[in-house]
């Protein structure tokens, strides 16, 4: 029962969270887990500079979405 909610937290967060961890370790073959622990550790290291970097890539990839999701065919260029 507390493992559901976990998860369903864990799905939330991710959700709301752009996915960049997820899609990055998809795309890189890594666990999103061990990704998420690098910005974490980062972060606290470099004093929060990694977080422009998630914005960044976050910003990305909803572009990306975007133009994929708009782009139904190859005659709607």
């Amino acid at each position: 029962m507390k493992e559901e909610a976990v998860l369903r937290l864990k799905y939330e967060f991710e959700k709301q969270g752009f996915e960049v961890c997820s899609r990055l370790g998809e795309r890189m073959s890594l666990p999103a887990r061990h990704i998420r622990l690098f910005f974490i550790y980062a972060s606290f290291l470099a004093l929060g500079s990694p977080i422009i970097l998630y914005m960044a890539l976050a910003f990305i990839l909803n572009l990306k979405d975007y133009v994929y999701q708009r782009k139904t065919s190859f005659w709607d260029i």
